[in-house]
């Protein structure tokens, strides 16, 4: 099969690859129907994460299932299924809490830029459909393995309750699909934090009712000016750096919420400061395996469609034109197609 993998930043090539196989009993392996570049991905791309030896990149898919291994159950070949980034038995205790992206046999994937995918912990990570759907869903459905289930762990991290007011940071495809779930749990004012005209007219297309420009500390003071002085029920954060972090803190009420789901770079936070500040933070990797059953329904119901943060479609084997649309931001998300 062929597949991309990233040699240096900068520098991700379309490849032949070793086709996958069942190695454990628990495994599968899946065709791609669709796949696309995530925005961490962009972290190695730019060298801001070590990348050490060439190797395979992705982490967002669906597909067809094209073999299991002997202990896998409820899966056959030729289902349509939709998985998550981290993978999960989906039965021990910390699956069992709702926290599947922290389960004791926990697998992050990562080649899933290709044709074929092995999956591991396939029964717990997967989530087969009745039937095949109709391509115009796939997009939404390819979201949901990642960016659209991080974007509601925002919201429900950052406690986002009905007639609350929520303030998004960032407006890449995960702050977009944040402002969906706001949207979706009932906020009444969403605030969307974004300096691109574009993504802005999305924003406010998913649900934001309020667009603010401006960053770091004048980004707070426009949002303590639009919340009377006070600051938001729930801040959203979907970015990871320290300003973005920074920002988020400062811009949540006494006793409101910050959920951060943005991989963290060069974060820190002031202990002294988040005592006295009466704020909740709480993040982490999505359990997108949590929310999927639910996401899937409301995307093959049309009640959402994140599928429109794929504003760049692409075949696989460009995948790395798809790279530097995301890099140079001529493009909020890239999908693929083999």
């Amino acid at each position: 099969m062929r597949g991309a993998v990233i040699h240096a930043p900068g520098d991700v090539r379309f490849e032949t690859l070793d086709d996958p196989k069942v190695l454990h009993p628990t495994d599968a392996v899946i065709r791609t129907a669709v796949t696309c570049v995530c925005g961490s991905d962009l972290w190695p791309y730019r060298g801001a994460e070590p990348i050490g030896d060439p190797h395979p990149m992705g982490h967002e898919y669906v597909g067809f299932v094209e073999e299991v291994g002997s202990a896998v159950t409820g899966l056959r070949p030729g289902q349509f299924v939709v998985g998550s980034f981290a993978t999960s038995d989906n039965t021990c205790p910390n699956c069992l809490n709702g926290f599947q992206s922290n389960c004791l046999h926990r697998e992050f994937m990562s080649t899933c830029q290709a044709e074929y995918v092995r999956v591991p912990n396939a029964a717990g990570t997967l989530v087969a459909l009745d039937e095949v759907p109709d391509e115009s869903l796939w997009p939404g459905l390819l979201a949901n393995s990642d960016v659209m289930g991080t974007g509601w762990w925002a919201a429900d991290a950052a406690r986002v309750r009905p007639g609350s007011t929520a303030v998004v940071v960032g407006d890449g495809a995960v702050g977009l699909c944040a402002v969906i779930a706001a949207k979706e749990l009932g906020a009444e004012r969403i605030i969307a934090m974004s300096r691109h005209e574009s993504r802005q007219e999305l924003a406010r297309a998913f649900g934001a009712t309020d667009v603010v420009a401006e960053r770091g500390e004048d980004g707070v003071a426009r949002i303590k000016e639009l919340t009377g002085g006070i600051g938001a029920d729930s801040v959203l954060e979907c970015v990871g750096t320290a300003q973005s972090t920074a920002q988020a803190l400062h811009s949540a009420r006494p006793g409101g919420s910050v959920g951060f789901v943005g991989v963290p770079h060069g974060v820190t936070v002031d202990g002294q400061e988040l005592f006295f500040s009466h704020v909740g933070l709480r993040g982490g990797p999505a359990p997108v395996r949590r929310y999927l059953p639910d996401l899937i329904e409301r995307v093959l119901s049309g009640r959402i469609d994140p599928g429109r943060v794929f504003d760049l479609t692409l075949p696989l084997d460009r995948v790395a034109e798809g790279y530097r649309a995301m890099d140079e931001r001529r493009a909020i998300k890239a999908l693929l197609t083999p």
